[in-house]
């Protein structure tokens, strides 16, 4: 048997995310992560991972949402090149979960809803590591630090083995980091 410590937080959201970044920190140093895949919808969440991981080798993966999603591109654009000089990358790709249009089948909606029972940010992570994966900024079979939130911010943290989105078995979550508590009811 193996015991781990999870940390939950009693309420989801921004107020989270340096908690969440520096368990993140920790758990990347003492398993020899190299990447990090962070969703940032506004570029707050980006700028706070740049920061934190400033004095490490750390590649971070920013996924902010997709162009379309929202009628405007709320991820300051003057933060990728600061991000991109500091080795980082920042992706902006189709989210998996939000195809069904598309596609014209609910099953991308059917799977988000089943992430969703583990909490928005579990969806997030696992969302967000496959578009990483699919654009090549992950290998197939890496282990990442996944880190997303519910609404802002992070508040969410999860060890995954990356895959693209057509090998989507192959994906595995090894280990909750954090998470909510979710409510009852």
């Amino acid at each position: 048997m193996v015991e781990k410590k999870i940390v939950y937080f009693e309420r989801p959201g921004k107020e989270n995310t340096d908690a969440v970044l520096k368990l993140a920190k920790e758990w990347a140093a003492e398993r020899g992560i190299n990447r990090l895949v962070v969703a940032s919808t506004t570029g707050f969440t980006a700028q706070a991972a740049a920061d934190i991981f400033a004095d490490t080798k750390v590649q971070l993966i920013i996924i902010p949402h997709q162009f379309g999603f929202r009628e405007t591109c709320e991820f300051d654009r003057a933060l990728i090149p600061r991000l991109e000089e500091k080795g980082h990358k920042v992706h902006f790709g189709t989210m998996l979960f939000h195809t069904e249009g598309f596609y014209g089948t609910n099953a991308p909606a059917a799977l988000a809803n089943v992430l969703r029972t583990f909490g928005q940010g579990t969806k997030v992570c696992i969302e967000i590591v496959l578009m990483a994966a699919d654009a090549g900024l992950v290998d197939w079979g890496e282990k990442v630090i996944a880190i997303a939130g519910t609404g802002r911010g992070a508040d969410t943290a999860l060890l995954v083995t990356a895959a693209p989105s057509n090998r989507l078995r192959d994906l595995k979550v090894h280990e909750i980091l954090c998470k909510p508590l979710l409510e009852e009811g």
